[in-house]
């Protein structure tokens, strides 16, 4: 009996192990006039992301479909294994995300902060992401 527990334990670990070796897929949507929107999917891309992009100029109704609120909304949204990112997020809150698995809609890093993945010019503060979820936005994560 003890062998059986053994292996199916060692089967689910094998298993979950393999998951992960996946990268994770996202879609990102961008405005086809923008051009910081790809240097964020380069970013996490090199991050062991596999990002398609996809031009729309219907951001609006995305960002409703999937419950961005306004005072959230950044330059891009992006689904990623069931949440959506909204906003020039930094990978490692991304991985965090996805490894915490927060009963949550998805995390937003609002605007278009300078130095944030994608984007030009020196970080000069630290980055907020926040929890997209019903009710107020709480801090997710400081970068």
């Amino acid at each position: 009996m003890l062998r059986y527990v053994l292996l199916v334990v060692a089967t689910v670990m094998v298993a979950s192990v393999s998951a992960r070796a996946e990268p994770p897929a996202a879609t990102m949507y961008v405005n086809p006039q923008c051009g910081c929107c790809q240097g964020h999917a380069k970013h996490l891309r090199a991050h062991g992301f596999k990002v398609t992009v996809k031009e729309t100029h219907d951001m609006s109704s995305i960002r409703r479909q999937h419950g961005v609120p306004d005072k959230l909304e950044g330059c891009h949204i992006m689904l990623v294994d069931g949440y959506v990112v909204e906003g020039h997020v930094p990978a490692t809150s991304i991985n965090k995300l996805l490894a915490e698995r927060p009963n949550i809609k998805g995390i937003a890093l609002p605007g278009m902060p300078d130095g944030s993945p994608g984007m030009t010019g020196r970080k000069s503060e630290p980055f907020t992401i926040y929890e997209i979820s019903d009710g107020e936005p709480k801090v997710f994560a400081v970068e």
